[in-house]
């Protein structure tokens, strides 16, 4: 059973360099990509995270408020995770299971469109999302509260439940964040999401200044260190030379 992967382009922020690099004096500010992924395997159609709504990148202000100064969204002439779905010829009633790596809005943000999905995210996730002070915690309630059910992951998920597609527990950004472990015949790879925003914050134990609980990632980093030597290839949440390097559009692992 082949499984196909598309790690796809689903929009673009401008965020400080300094939220990620703590030691950086400068104001100076970088761009960051954000990444869905798309994974056919059984005859079903799964993505991890649904990136950012395509109304963004011309109005971030009316979706994302305040948020929208701190993690500014690029115009991406149009191109979102719905359009580069299209480019695969998946439309999204198509998607069968959309799991959410956690619930801030670039991450969540085309849920609504997938109206046939079966939607997971992990039970701490959705508990943190559903507090009083979510939205200083970067929640968006309308991002993620529709008409389809979450469904809690309490410990971890077995999609097909032979150890092919997995997620993982990598809490410390959020509460619940998760990421997906992906068994390919000749590629292992974990997605990490925002357990691990930049490639270099692992190797130099850096912990983004949006992190909820500093100690719970740094655990997760070691988890994600073990996880690395048995030869995953580790996704990166937000790492725009990483993506621009290894996952170039279109990369197809069969």
């Amino acid at each position: 059973k082949k499984m196909k992967l598309y790690f796809l382009n689903s929009g673009r922020v401008e965020m400080k360099k300094k939220i990620f690099i703590p030691n950086l004096k400068t104001d100076e500010k970088f761009q960051l990509p954000v990444i869905s992924t798309y994974i056919n395997y059984k005859k079903t159609n799964i993505l991890f995270d649904t990136g950012c709504h395509p109304s963004v990148e011309t109005n971030p202000e009316k979706r994302w408020g305040g948020l929208s100064k701190i993690m500014t969204p690029i115009n991406m002439n149009g191109k979102n995770l719905i359009t580069e779905l299209s480019s695969i010829g998946i439309s999204p009633d198509d998607i069968d299971i959309v799991i959410n790596s956690h619930l801030h809005p670039d991450h969540c943000g085309c849920n609504e469109f997938f109206k046939n999905a079966e939607f997971y995210c992990h039970k701490k996730e959705f508990q943190s999302a559903n507090e009083t002070k979510a939205s200083q915690m970067g929640y968006i309630k309308n991002e993620w509260d529709l008409p389809m059910p979450l469904k809690q992951i309490k410990q971890s998920y077995d999609v097909f439940n032979d150890s092919r597609i997995v997620t993982i527990n990598l809490p410390g950004h959020t509460p619940g964040s998760i990421g997906l472990m992906v068994n390919l015949e000749h590629n292992k790879f974990l997605i990490a999401s925002d357990a691990l925003s930049l490639e270099r914050n692992l190797d130099r134990d850096e912990i983004p200044k949006n992190a909820w609980n500093p100690n719970l990632l740094l655990k997760s980093y070691k988890e994600l260190m073990k996880i690395k030597k048995s030869g995953f290839t580790i996704v990166c949440g937000h790492d725009d030379t990483q993506w621009k390097n290894k996952l170039k559009m279109g990369i197809t692992y069969k």
